[in-house]
């Protein structure tokens, strides 16, 4: 999952953006409101948290421009104003959550999560390929019995690969949904965390659920001949 985190305040972006990855979210930073609306028009979120009081263009400039674009990312919208007219106005201009500074990490975690959960295109938290199983809130990963210990980024790629099994996965989906923007798609470390990520669920076991696809990318999928 790939986050975009629209805050000024670089001790409050550097706590979120450190909590959220600690969660396996993938998560890119603007700093004020322009390169805000940049970077959700020409990247691919699945949501975005947005400060209000962003410099260049405030956050409730960002989010009706990114609304009367047909950008439909969730958003949540942070803020010091705890008015209730200042959240009707968020919400009016296309907000999908409120959250009041000064906020505890675990309630900003359990709105994500309920925004994340809300959109029509969402698995259940508890993801499955034939033995493989992914409880996504224990972050517990087992293949029958056996669990498996993954790094954050190959827990990040399996999920990724869950929520779209039976479908070929190119490297620039995996780029653009489980790494940063400042990744370079050049390196050969999709390859390498893909290989880490293959043996650990693969090997030991009958059926290869992570395979190559040549040329195209790679596929998680119960094999066709079992």
């Amino acid at each position: 999952m790939r986050i975009l985190l629209a805050e000024d305040d670089s001790r409050v972006a550097g706590f979120v953006r450190r909590g959220l990855r600690e969660e396996q979210y993938a998560v890119d930073v603007a700093a004020d409101g322009e390169k805000a609306v940049f970077m959700a028009q020409t990247g691919e979120y699945d949501l975005i948290i947005l400060d209000l009081m962003l410099p260049k263009k405030d956050g409730m400039e960002v989010l009706r421009t990114l609304r009367a674009s047909k950008i439909g990312t969730p958003v949540l919208v942070l803020t010091a104003k705890d008015k209730p007219k200042d959240k009707v106005e968020g919400l009016n201009a296309g907000a999908d959550d409120y959250l009041t500074k000064p906020f505890g990490f675990e309630e900003l975690l359990a709105r994500v999560r309920a925004l994340l959960r809300r959109r029509g295109d969402m698995i259940p938290t508890v993801l499955s390929v034939a033995d493989l199983e992914m409880d996504t809130l224990k972050h517990r990963v087992r293949r029958g019995t056996t669990e498996l210990e993954l790094t954050n980024r190959e827990y990040s790629l399996l999920e990724f690969f869950l929520r779209h099994a039976n479908e070929v996965v190119t490297r620039t989906k995996l780029s653009e949904h489980v790494w940063e923007t400042d990744f370079d798609t050049f390196s050969n470390v999709i390859d390498v965390h893909i290989a880490r990520l293959r043996q650990k669920i693969n090997d030991g076991f009958p059926l290869k659920l992570l395979e190559t696809v040549r040329g195209k990318g790679y596929i998680l999928q119960i094999p066709e001949n079992e």
